[in-house]
C-alpha cells in the first residue's frame, strides 16, 4: 500500500503526534511519502490562470505542485493533517490546495482520484477542527474522491502533547487506532466506490463542458474531457 501524507504544518506538535499514532498502526505494510507545508510547496497561487487557460506545467510553482501531484496520483491512501487556525486549515495547506484548482471537477479532474481513499486528521483548541477538515474535504470531493474519513479532535485545555491529560490522549489514540484498523481491512486492489453525490457533480459538469465545447472546441478543459471520453460514454469510475 502506498500512502501520501500532506502535513499542513512543519511543526512537530499535537497534529504531528496524532498523525504518527495513525501511521504507526499501518507503517509495516505501507510505503509512505510525506510532504510538509509550506516547505514543500512554499509559493502562493497568484491567480495568473495559466493552469486553467493553458496547462498546469505553466504554473510558476509547477516544480513543487507537480511533485506533490505525482505522489497523490500514485498513492492508494491520501492522508491530510492540519491544526485549526482561526476555524480553518493552515494558510500553507490552503495555499497548496489553491494550486490544485485546475484539478477540480469543473476543469480537469484526474481520473485516478475517483477511486482514491482519503483520511483527514485535524485538531483544535476548543473549536474549529471540523471546519478545518471541511476546507480539505471540499477540495478532495471536488477532485473526485468519495471515500473520505475524518478524525477531528478538541483539545479544550492544552496545546502541548505532554501536558494533555492522559485520559484525553488515550481517547484520541484509541480513535486513531480504530480508524487504522478499519483501513487495514480494506482491499486496496479495488478502487473506492464513487458516490452518488460525486456522480451528480460529474454529470452536471459534463453538461457544462458539452455546452462550452460547442461554443469553443479548442477550449482547454473541454478538450481534456473529450480526450478522456467523458463527453461520450466513458466514465472515470468502474
Amino acid at each position: 500500500m502506498k500512502i501520501t501524507v500532506i502535513n499542513g504544518t512543519e511543526k512537530h506538535g499535537v497534529t504531528y503526534r496524532l498523525k504518527e499514532v495513525f501511521l504507526d498502526e499501518i507503517r509495516d505494510r505501507a510505503e509512505i511519502t510525506e510532504f510538509y507545508l509550506p516547505r514543500d510547496c512554499p509559493g502562493f497561487c497568484v491567480g495568473c490562470t495559466a493552469c486553467f487557460r493553458t496547462y498546469e506545467n505553466k504554473c510558476k510553482d509547477a516544480e513543487y505542485v507537480q511533485k506533490i501531484e505525482r505522489a497523490l496520483l500514485s498513492a492508494d491512501l491520501l492522508v491530510f493533517t492540519s491544526p485549526a487556525y482561526v476555524f480553518h486549515t493552515t494558510g500553507a495547506m490552503k495555499a497548496m490546495l489553491d494550486h490544485f484548482g485546475y484539478r477540480w471537477m469543473p476543469h480537469r479532474p484526474a481520473k485516478e482520484m475517483f477511486g482514491k481513499r482519503a483520511v483527514v486528521i485535524t485538531q483544535c483548541l476548543g473549536a474549529g477542527g471540523m471546519s478545518a477538515a471541511k476546507d480539505i474535504k471540499d477540495s478532495l470531493s471536488w477532485w473526485g474522491v468519495s471515500s473520505i474519513r475524518v478524525c477531528s479532535f478538541k483539545l479544550m485545555s492544552e496545546i502541548d502533547w505532554e501536558k494533555i491529560p492522559e485520559k484525553k490522549r488515550k481517547q484520541m489514540t484509541t480513535k486513531l487506532v480504530n480508524m487504522a484498523d478499519k483501513i487495514k481491512r480494506i482491499d486496496f486492489s479495488r478502487p473506492a466506490r464513487t458516490s452518488f453525490v460525486t456522480k451528480c457533480k460529474f454529470y452536471a459538469v459534463r453538461m457544462l463542458q458539452t455546452g462550452l465545447g460547442k461554443d469553443n472546441p479548442e477550449y482547454t478543459d473541454y478538450k481534456y474531457w473529450k480526450s478522456n471520453g467523458w463527453i461520450d460514454k466513458t466514465r472515470p469510475w468502474n
